[in-house]
């Protein structure tokens, strides 16, 4: 598997649907683009088709779908199918308040999971987390400066 590093790694990301949450993925933003990645912020209310063309435009290494408003499930249904037949196949995450009266978030990360997607956070993760496992999945190398600042 080829080793990258973060600056040759681009990320789509978004709010899914009819969600106007904005200040998620902008927080999320910051922290990609600070780690090193070129992030297409595509904003609130973006369709399945405005993330496919981003990431078909951008050669979108990743996707990253935010929801905070409940209705994710209903947002993604054919997403996977969508970028299959777009014949693209980025890294897939969504993260966010994806389901009305989330109570057992195992579910919910089943439920996803099945959908396609590679990685599933609920909205207390925070964006260390999902570079850290953004990295890993895109097998990207952290830089000797990156890891004593981390460890320091």
């Amino acid at each position: 598997m080829e080793v990258l590093n973060a600056m040759s790694a681009t990320v789509i990301l978004g709010v899914i649907g009819s969600d106007a949450h904005a200040v998620g993925i902008t927080i999320l933003e910051q922290a990609l683009s600070t780690a090193g990645f070129e992030v297409v912020n595509l904003g609130v209310q973006s369709s399945q088709q405005e993330f496919i063309s981003a990431a078909q435009a951008h050669e979108g290494d990743a996707v990253l779908v935010s929801s905070l408003y409940g209705h994710a499930e209903q947002d993604c249904r054919g997403f996977h199918e969508a970028i299959e037949d777009a014949n693209i196949d980025p890294i897939t995450y969504i993260g966010g308040n994806l389901a009305v009266g989330q109570d057992d978030f195992e579910e919910t990360r089943d439920c996803f999971r099945e959908m396609g997607f590679d990685r599933v956070f609920d909205s207390e993760t925070k964006p260390t987390e999902a570079i850290a496992a953004l990295k890993a999945d895109m097998n990207i190398a952290e830089s000797e400066a990156e890891r004593a600042r981390l460890t320091t």
